[in-house]
């Protein structure tokens, strides 16, 4: 073979270390099987739990069935995953939930795939298999969401929000993580788009939880924090769509506002309504100082675009060996 071996039933580079992330919160139920399904998917793979105060008994678990265990005290699945890219050196992560609902046995393929069409994120678009896998509300918001993505940054996946990725070590050690809770599966996906990174995805299976296991996503309070974390972001990577709309709009309405002053005044020579001709020169100054805010803002992102990909380019692509830097 040349650069290349059998790993775990597929084709994978035989050069490279896999490592299978965990971020875990009170898994007791589940995370046994998770580490012992990824050790049979990936045999040449590191698992590392890493646990987040966990008040049962994950950890004892998860280091039974053969993990590298290590803690993270911060709470919310952000920090996890941060703590994860920061300490871990691999090649190839892979990125998964210890909830037992994803496909172990697509990891071999995920792997190879991103090694093989040199990819630096592949996301396992859910497919669910069991009726109570996915949750009306979950998969509504999960839509929603999606659809507000592709809006702003661009169409490139339809499960914006899946638990379970293959990175390459490029964009883990350049990626610049700032959430702390669930909304970090949106922060990855547009730190992807917005570098235009080479990504893809790949159906894969979606089951349901165990019976004793439950979801520690709230589909209105994280569906909301999402939200709001897709709005900061596009107001930091898109500022001058951002302002700049905002300000159009202020200056429309300055000017239906000042419409009736000015034909009042040109036929009478008057200005009967100082107040609401003070209102508009308000309103019309406003917009344009967010128009320039925008302008201004969109010069500082595209230096901070500079500079994160002269982070990402620091790193060799999948798929090339170890010594060629």
């Amino acid at each position: 073979m040349s650069s290349t071996e059998r790993l775990g039933g597929s084709v994978s580079a035989g050069s490279y270390d896999v490592a299978v992330l965990v971020p875990c919160h009170n898994e007791e139920r589940t995370i046994a099987r998770v580490v012992a399904d990824f050790r049979t998917a990936l045999p040449k793979a590191m698992v590392y739990v890493y646990d987040n105060n966990s008040s049962d008994r994950t950890i004892d678990l998860a280091t039974e069935a053969g993990a590298v265990v290590r803690a993270e005290i911060r709470q919310g699945k952000g920090h996890v995953v941060r703590r994860m890219f920061s300490d871990i050196e691999a090649d190839v992560y892979v990125l998964v939930d210890g909830d037992a609902t994803y496909d172990a046995a697509s990891a071999p393929t995920m792997v190879a795939m991103l090694i093989k069409d040199r990819l630096d994120m592949l996301v396992a678009a859910r497919l669910d298999r069991e009726e109570a896998a996915y949750r009306r509300g979950h998969r509504a918001g999960n839509w929603l969401l999606t659809r507000v993505v592709t809006y702003i940054f661009g169409r490139a996946f339809t499960d914006i929000l899946s638990g379970y990725r293959v990175f390459s070590r490029r964009f883990v050690k350049s990626f610049p993580g700032l959430s702390r809770g669930f909304e970090i599966e949106t922060e990855l996906t547009v730190h992807a788009l917005e570098l235009e990174l080479p990504v893809k995805e790949l159906a894969t299976p979606y089951y349901s939880r165990p019976p004793g296991s439950a979801s520690k996503l709230s589909t209105w309070d994280d569906g909301f924090r999402i939200l709001r974390t897709i709005l900061k972001l596009y107001r930091a990577e898109r500022p001058l769509q951002f302002f700049g709309s905002i300000g159009l709009l202020l200056v429309v309405v300055s000017v239906a506002l000042a419409i009736p002053i000015l034909i009042t005044y040109f036929r009478e020579g008057l200005v009967p309504r100082l107040p609401t001709a003070v209102l508009s020169t308000g309103l019309m100054l406003l917009g344009f100082l967010s128009i320039a805010v925008g302008l201004i803002l969109d010069t500082v992102t595209r230096g901070r675009h500079e500079a994160k990909l002269i982070a990402y380019l620091a790193f060799r692509a999948p798929g090339e060996k170890r010594s060629q830097k």
